[in-house]
């Protein structure tokens, strides 16, 4: 059996997200505020077989760097998502994501009672109780969330 080869092209510049869970790179784009009114080139690899064994999603984005808010959302939908940053076609850096212990504004908590959802001046923050399988609590009302409903509430 021949063995087959994923032609992607390299990038210039910009940024490389690996080992995203299968079927999660559109939950990332969305995060990423990309969609068709974008200028620059984005290529998305879904269900793409991995060296490590099992599935995986590849995004590569010209002339693109992520903020740190981003990478923090990033880390909650795909933890354990590997970023490349790529100058002149070389990696110059290479991490994976890792959720924060706490997690300011990126999450809206889904209790409609919650000071976090009134008219306060106060944004939502939640404390990480675990990674695997990730649980996070509301500071204020002290709502757990799970995978499932982080991934709604981001």
């Amino acid at each position: 059996m021949a063995e087959r080869t994923l032609l992607v092209s390299k990038i210039n510049n910009g940024t490389v997200i690996d080992h995203i869970p299968p079927g999660k790179s559109f939950k990332v784009l969305s995060i990423l505020s990309i969609d068709s009114r974008i200028s620059y080139t984005v290529t998305i690899a879904v269900h793409v077989l991995s060296k490590k064994g099992g599935y995986k999603d590849i995004i590569k984005i010209e002339d693109r760097f992520l903020q740190r808010d981003e990478l923090d959302r990033i880390s909650m939908v795909a933890p354990g998502a590997t970023i490349s940053i790529i100058k002149d076609y070389e990696i110059v850096e290479k991490f994976t994501v890792k959720i924060p212990d706490e997690i300011v504004g990126i999450v809206n908590c889904p209790n409609q009672n919650c000071i976090s959802n009134s008219r306060e001046p106060i944004k939502s923050r939640f404390v990480v109780k675990s990674q695997k399988p990730i649980l996070i609590q509301c500071f204020y009302c002290q709502r757990p969330l799970t995978d499932l409903e982080i991934i709604t509430n981001i």
